[in-house]
């Protein structure tokens, strides 16, 4: 693995973030988290027009840059930075994948191309306790199912012309505003239970949605009702969802880690200019030694993680699964910088008019919605055959 970036992979990274600085600052921030639908449609035209993002890691022959999931998680690290609230994740690193791996050939034609332009927005429904699960990061997924009958889910039922679904999914990123909903419903009865993949328009008859109010703004959520909706099998009834859904959660936790590393990066950055300004006993308290020591740490486990999650990138893109363990890493990454971030500013840190509190609950959402750590070094340790049995494998 050569660690270097390429030419354009730091064309990339730099254009992103100039971008980023004049259409993301603070105040756009928080005017867009407080718009409907959470994010600017005017940024995410820019990030679509001039850098190609929502079809970065896309084929070109769906019109697509046909960059790799390291470029993509380069991305992703500095729209973490500035904590951009997009349908970016939503749409290119969750949905994307999975119509590009299971979708005919029709439905890649009439979908990816208009992702990849950006003039369509889509979001992964998945039912259950975490969506974790059914990416089978903090768990196996060969048991999950997407419905559970009267206790809740979604089903599917065959009808006249079609599927018709029906349930409730809560939690779905970007799930209010999105032009297309991927939704993982339940088939087949007990005795073929099987969870199956469908495409439903945003504005179908009997689709209710709601955003949701969150812990983190930055990253909106809705709630997605289905009162017989009608919708479109993605791919065959033979397609295989499950292991789909696994393969497709590598690479997804990879680009979540950058992304945090991203955030965890820039809150130690502002905690470090802030510490040369703030003085106490007639001196800067970034002088004192404790502070120093303090900062040094959320350094490295800073720097730690962002080698952790470069190379899950680069390994997701060549079959060996490294992404939930530098998931794991960022996220504990994220937390330490922001809390000291909090702490190092004192009572301003966490008021709303400064921003250091917006990356602490972007550490503790991302928390919520994708770990725990611990949850997820178990399953990497049990996917990697690491226990056997109580013991450990040799």
């Amino acid at each position: 693995m050569d660690t270097r970036l390429t030419a354009e992979q730091d064309e990339i990274r730099r254009t992103l973030r100039e971008v980023l600085r004049k259409r993301c600052g603070p105040a756009r921030l928080r005017a867009a988290v407080d718009t409907p639908a959470g994010h600017d449609p005017l940024l995410w035209s820019a990030l679509a027009d001039r850098l190609g993002l929502p079809g970065l890691a896309l084929p070109e022959r769906y019109g697509g840059v046909g960059c790799s999931a390291t470029e993509l998680a380069l991305a992703c690290e500095e729209t973490g930075r500035a904590l951009a609230p997009s349908p970016l994740l939503a749409t290119s690193v969750l949905t994307a994948p999975l119509v590009l791996a299971l979708g005919t050939g029709t439905q890649r034609a009439g979908l990816l191309p208009r992702i990849a332009a950006g003039s369509l927005t889509a979001a992964l429904a998945v039912s259950g306790p975490a969506l974790t699960t059914a990416l089978a990061l903090t768990g196996r997924n060969t048991g999950y199912s997407a419905g559970g009958g009267r206790a809740g889910g979604v089903q599917a039922r065959r009808a006249e012309g079609g599927w018709r679904l029906y349930g409730e999914v809560a939690q779905v990123l970007d799930g209010h505003s999105a032009g297309m909903l991927l939704v993982a419903a339940h088939t087949g009865g007990y005795a073929r239970s099987r969870t199956l993949l469908f495409l439903v328009a945003g504005d179908e008859p009997g689709l209710a949605r709601a955003r949701q109010s969150t812990l983190d703004a930055t990253r909106p959520q809705g709630r997605v009702h289905l009162r017989d909706v009608r919708a479109e099998l993605l791919g065959t009834e033979d397609a295989d969802v499950l292991p789909a859904l696994a393969a497709a959660g590598d690479a997804v936790a990879a680009v979540l880690a950058a992304e945090a590393v991203g955030a965890a990066g820039r809150v130690l950055e502002r905690t470090v200019e802030y510490a040369g300004q703030r003085m106490q006993f007639g001196r800067p308290i970034g002088s004192f030694q404790a502070v120093k020591h303090r900062l040094a740490d959320v350094y490295v486990a800073v720097q730690a993680a962002r080698s952790a999650a470069y190379y899950a990138a680069w390994a997701a893109g060549r079959g060996q699964g490294a992404g939930a363990l530098a998931l794991a890493q960022a996220l504990e990454a994220l937390r330490c910088a922001a809390a000291e971030g909090i702490q190092l500013h004192g009572g301003i840190g966490f008021t709303w008019e400064h921003d250091a509190h917006l990356y602490f609950k972007r550490a503790a959402g991302d928390e919520l919605l994708f770990g725990p750590a611990h949850r997820l070094r178990d399953r990497a340790a049990e996917a990697a055959g690491l226990f056997t049995g109580g013991e450990v494998a040799v």
